[in-house]
């Protein structure tokens, strides 16, 4: 592999995404805080609809406005209240933002929800998913891209010194591939869709965006080669789900970054947070267990926790980070 420059400082860490509780600037006092090197705009899911992760990137879509009904998100006739709402909350936190890091120079990432796992969560006017049409697969891929590129372009207004990193959330893409989607009726499945196809579709989200973009999976069969051949820097995953090592490996070798999952999510059994040697304790076994060089690991591999921390404590999702913080730091000394 050729050396590359990355879209991030060697040692970084950062967040997954999501946080718990309900207060913005307090969550992003901590995040400026804990994650110098690469702060991410956090969600908080706990503040109702619109907050969370399907409806946050449902207020980004552009000419297809979404619902809720019977406490699922679903495309709309005509823009309304839920849709006012998400697109609100967006707003405070972007201008919240930009009040506590106007004179941010560094890289900075937000996050939104991939075409398939809106597609999977979405619902259709008349009833089931979007995914079971791909004409409207299409078009939602289609609205997300020109959604993504007016969101990078007003986190970029608001913090002008900094560079956006994009992260695609595309939790439900490996059940897509392999059909094994739900119908409603919960009898069948919805059909596979073609890798050619996710690649397509993913790949327009991508370029539309027009900045560094990173896909994060979190499941056990994470779609590498497919997401690498995307135009995609880098991938965020789970390392506690990992299971065949040579993909990823193959992966790397070809030049993708890779965003590793190595504190958990949640609190263990003793309830308390890993510390910073145990965290990069584990991101070196993989590396090396992989055969890669050190000098590369701190280069190309951003720390980060398995996933979002909105189902933690604010104590422990706190020293989560600060662990993974540390741990990018150590790394970077080797």
């Amino acid at each position: 592999m050729t050396d590359q420059s990355w879209p991030w400082p060697a040692g970084a860490a950062t967040g997954i995404g999501s946080l718990p509780g309900t207060d913005i600037a307090e969550a992003q006092r901590i995040v400026l805080g804990e994650l110098p090197d690469l702060p991410h705009l956090p969600e908080l899911p706990a503040r109702g609809p619109g907050a969370d992760l399907v409806g946050r990137t449902g207020g980004l879509l552009v000419e297809l406005p979404v619902e809720l009904y019977a406490a699922r998100w679903r495309i709309a006739p005509r823009p309304g209240r839920d849709l006012r709402r998400a697109r609100d909350l967006m707003e405070r936190d972007l201008d919240q933002l930009a009040e506590q890091a106007e004179e941010y120079a560094g890289p900075v990432k937000t996050q939104v929800a991939g075409p398939f796992t809106m597609a999977a969560a979405l619902e259709l006017p008349i009833g089931g998913r979007l995914l079971r049409d791909p004409g409207a697969v299409r078009d939602l891929a289609g609205s997300l891209a020109e959604g993504v590129r007016e969101h990078v372009a007003a986190l970029a207004r608001r913090l002008p010194r900094a560079a956006v990193l994009l992260q695609v959330d595309e939790p439900s893409l490996p059940t897509v591939l392999a059909g094994r989607v739900p119908t409603e009726s919960g009898f069948g499945t919805h059909r596979a869709v073609e890798p050619e196809v996710a690649r397509a579709l993913l790949r327009q989200v991508i370029e539309a965006a027009g900045v560094p973009t990173v896909v994060h999976c979190c499941a056990r069969d994470v779609p590498l080669e497919l997401i690498r051949t995307t135009g995609a820097v880098g991938v965020a995953l789970d390392l506690s789900l990992l299971r065949d090592l040579d993909p990823l490996g193959e992966a790397i070798d070809a030049g993708l970054g890779l965003l590793a999952g190595a504190a958990p999510a949640l609190p263990p059994p003793a309830g308390r947070a890993p510390t910073s040697a145990q965290v990069a304790d584990r991101v070196r076994e993989l590396w090396d267990r992989l055969g890669f060089p050190r000098r590369r690991l701190a280069e190309q591999v951003v720390v980060t926790p398995a996933c979002g921390l909105a189902g933690a404590t604010p104590a422990y999702a706190r020293a989560v980070l600060a662990a993974c913080r540390d741990a990018g730091r150590r790394l970077a000394e080797d």
